[in-house]
């Protein structure tokens, strides 16, 4: 008689970077499935943002999975527009010259300012206690988003290290424009992942407030860096 091996566990995600506990003064409520989160999210972000500005600047629906899907994403080529948890930011893209002389407009880099702004405001510690508190919830969105062996945090591990090491943009940043899309006219910039033009996009200023604030957020959940993952 042949007998049948014993079923094999499914392997746990390596915790390279595990998500610290937080001792907590009263037990909280038990988290909600992840598809009924977002009233959830939403009342988190109100409480870290405020209320005007959480509905201001936060998509309303599947909060948590868009917040996954970019960060997941943010070091590849592209990152999906329609999948950003944030609302787009106002007024059109501006740019200067024509021809040759394309390039961006300096001026663009204020429509990014708010979100900035938003940022650098926000308690790193209340939003790391949040994130810890959530975590389960950001993991599930991860495995269901392709990695049902992966731990997320490791994963936003790797995408901070990336931002941090993003390039500053050095004088103009010309543009081509193929067809209705701009481009950067230099290859090397184009071929840069979709979180690094995101940080020329907004400006040195910008990028300097957001990669502080990134480093400092990062120390309050006791990730580590010097890692980056594509």
């Amino acid at each position: 008689m042949t007998r049948t091996p014993p079923p094999v566990a499914a392997a746990e995600p390596e915790m390279h970077y595990p998500v610290p506990e937080i001792e907590e003064e009263k037990p909280e409520e038990p988290l909600p499935a992840l598809e009924k989160s977002d009233p959830l999210m939403a009342d988190t972000l109100s409480g870290l943002f405020g209320n005007e500005a959480a509905r201001r600047f936060f998509q309303p629906q599947e909060i948590i999975r868009r917040i996954v899907v970019t960060i997941d994403n943010l070091p590849r080529k592209t990152a999906s527009a329609q999948l950003l948890p944030t609302r787009p930011p106002e007024g059109k893209f501006m740019v200067s010259g024509q021809g040759a002389t394309l390039a961006m407009a300096p001026a663009n880099t204020a429509r990014y300012t708010p979100y900035v702004q938003l940022i650098e405001a926000v308690d790193a510690q209340k939003l790391a206690a949040a994130y810890v508190r959530l975590y389960p919830l950001f993991q599930q969105a991860y495995q269901d988003l392709g990695y049902p062996k992966g731990y997320f945090n490791n994963r936003l591990v790797a995408v901070v290290d990336h931002l941090l090491a993003a390039p500053e943009s050095k004088g103009k940043i010309m543009l081509v424009q193929p067809h209705i899309f701009y481009r950067f006219a230099d290859p090397a910039l184009e071929a840069l992942s979709a979180g690094h033009k995101l940080m020329l996009r907004i400006g040195n200023e910008n990028a300097a407030v957001i990669k502080k604030k990134l480093a400092r957020s990062a120390q309050r959940t006791g990730q580590r860096h010097g890692e980056i993952a594509n």
